[in-house]
């Protein structure tokens, strides 16, 4: 039975994502290691879908449940989890409030008009530009806006950065891991690792769970893409023991089991290295795979490095799990405008 059978889950995804196999990729670093994808970029209709859907379906129903009129978030400029927040008020008809905090120092001339938040926007939230700097923790900005949502008469659900502190924010990666079992099952193998970004904690936090409750969380690669690797850790911590009681793992999971390499967050969160950027071109001339300079863009510079290094033994089967966030590349023109 799923760990998540006692959980209500409000469907805006599709079900479960696509794992299509990345053979040009393979190919391009050398053939050695075997590359796959599964497809949370491509889980829902809902404005480009991505990861944060698959947290906020187990967090809507708490939302529902609250009788709340307004969903109160926060993110950077960019952020994914802002525009998938404004996308599930809208499906389900509430109003919505997002701050967008200055998180980025990226000067772009239209990164604050295009791409996630020009989306938001155009779903009808509220978005609130915000000067504050990057930080992953509880911020005053969004307490405000909370605070601002009731004088004005409303009823708001807060709904933290990334949800990741939300007490049900990573029940949706316990199902990815339970989901990408299944598949196993079918395709007649088992991956040796599985590659992620981590920010905000809650989606390689679910994964660890999930996995653990398999005996592989130390198969779950995470990339930091925060730059603030202490702060992401702790709070990667807090969301396992948190999750794993939620669900009855029945065991603590011991730190080995907590794998994230802070070797590729660089310069600084949002902002793309060289190195990432040609990531991003590889995956995109490899795979058509599109990556983004924040997130994804980093974890496939991370995996692709990593592959060089030789960290993932001959033979290996390695799982890239593409969490979505396309549309922030419109921020980043200036890299791009020549391919």
């Amino acid at each position: 039975m799923s760990l998540l059978a006692p959980f209500e889950r409000y469907p805006l995804t599709y079900g479960p994502t696509p794992i299509e196999r990345l053979p040009r990729l393979s190919e391009a670093l050398g053939g050695k290691v075997e590359f796959w994808a599964k497809r949370d970029d491509c889980n829902s209709g809902l404005a480009f879908g991505g990861n944060k859907l698959r947290k906020l379906e187990y967090i809507v129903p708490d939302a529902i449940a609250s009788g709340a009129d307004t969903l109160v978030s926060i993110g950077g400029v960019q952020s994914n989890h802002t525009r998938m927040v404004a996308a599930t008020a809208a499906k389900l008809g509430m109003k919505c409030v997002v701050v967008q905090e200055k998180w980025v120092p990226h000067y772009d001339a239209v990164y604050d008009r295009v791409g996630n938040i020009l989306l938001t926007r155009l779903m009808g939230a509220d978005s609130q530009l915000v000067d504050d700097g990057f930080d992953i923790g509880i911020r005053q900005s969004w307490e405000d806006a909370i605070e601002s949502v009731k004088a004005a008469g409303g009823k708001p659900y807060p709904i933290p950065a990334g949800a990741s502190v939300h007490k049900y924010g990573a029940l949706g990666y316990v199902g990815f891991a339970e989901e990408v079992a299944a598949q196993e099952a079918e395709l007649g193998f088992q991956f040796d690792y599985i590659v992620v970004c981590v920010v905000t904690g809650s989606t390689q936090g679910g994964m660890i769970v999930g996995f653990a409750a398999q005996d592989r969380a130390h198969t779950v690669i995470g990339i930091d893409a925060s730059g603030t690797l202490e702060q992401t850790r702790a709070q990667v911590r807090s969301i396992v023991d948190n999750t794993a009681e939620l669900i009855g793992l029945g065991r603590t999971i011991r730190e080995d089991e907590i794998v994230i390499n802070p070797d590729y967050a660089y310069p600084a969160y949002g902002v793309p290295s060289e190195e990432t950027n040609a990531a991003i071109r590889l995956a995109a001339r490899t795979e058509a795979m599109i990556t983004d300079p924040v997130y994804e863009g980093k974890s496939m510079q991370g995996m692709i490095d990593l592959t060089r290094k030789g960290f993932f033994p001959e033979g290996s089967r390695v799982l890239y799990a593409h969490l979505g966030g396309a549309p922030a590349i419109n921020g980043y023109s200036y890299y791009y405008k020549d391919g």
